[in-house]
């Protein structure tokens, strides 16, 4: 049977006004560092014609203007910053300490995610506030950061049926990563926790807590699970 996978990395046209560059199709860390060098270099000298550009956990997504430039010019001109990679290059990042109420009201998923890995309620609220999570990538919501660094014994399927209202603040389980829903919103994830802080906030600025490349610690409201 062919392999009709990409060869990685890959460049390839997503319609006629953007180039997509694949790294990889793996949750990787290393890999997402490399995309946000990439994306700091891109910064330092950006291609007349070029709009604008969205990195996510392996790949850079970049909108042009086909009237100014060409696809070929965008890939050259992606391809040039893949090779250096960005190594010279710093990315500006910051740690956030995020209070979390465990359990109860506050996190309805805490005890069915304990259950499904057989352990208790407070072993998995110790095992997901001693890690220490960068933000891979924003997206879904304004402010929503998808977490990379989960405890791989936390990794727990999505919610059969998504909820039609996850409320703002709340702290979510999905596979192998972890992430704060920045407002109210319909979700799936499994939700073990809230926090107060607000993520995105429309007339301050800067309007987010958290950009890519962050680095997230959580800490236990009293250090209780509430249940």
């Amino acid at each position: 049977m062919p392999d009709f996978a990409p060869k990685l990395p890959n460049f390839s046209p997503v319609g006629d006004s953007a180039c997509l560059l694949e790294l990889s199709q793996l949750l990787d860390d290393s890999i997402n560092d490399t995309i946000y060098r990439i994306e700091a270099r891109m910064q330092e000298r950006t291609l007349k014609g070029v709009i604008e550009w969205v990195p996510g956990y392996a790949s850079i997504l970049v909108y042009y203007d086909p009237l100014v430039t060409t696809y070929r010019s965008v890939e050259d001109w992606l391809e040039d910053w893949f090779v250096q990679k960005g190594e010279k290059t710093s990315v500006r990042t910051k740690r956030v300490k995020i209070l979390v109420q465990y359990g109860g009201e506050d996190g309805p998923d805490l005890e069915h995610v304990a259950a499904f890995h057989g352990m208790s309620a407070s072993e998995v609220v110790r095992r997901h506030f001693t890690q220490i999570y960068k933000v891979g990538m924003m997206g879904f919501t304004p402010g929503f950061a998808y977490l990379l660094g989960l405890d791989p014994e936390l990794n727990t399927p999505r919610l059969a049926t998504p909820r039609k209202v996850v409320p703002g603040g709340s702290v979510g389980i999905a596979g192998s990563q972890t992430g704060i829903y920045p407002m109210d919103s319909p979700g799936g994830w499994q939700i073990i926790g809230r926090t107060e802080q607000v993520l995105f906030d429309p007339v301050k600025e800067p309007h987010f807590l958290l950009s890519p490349g962050d680095e997230v610690q959580f800490i236990a409201v009293d250090g209780e699970v509430v249940g």
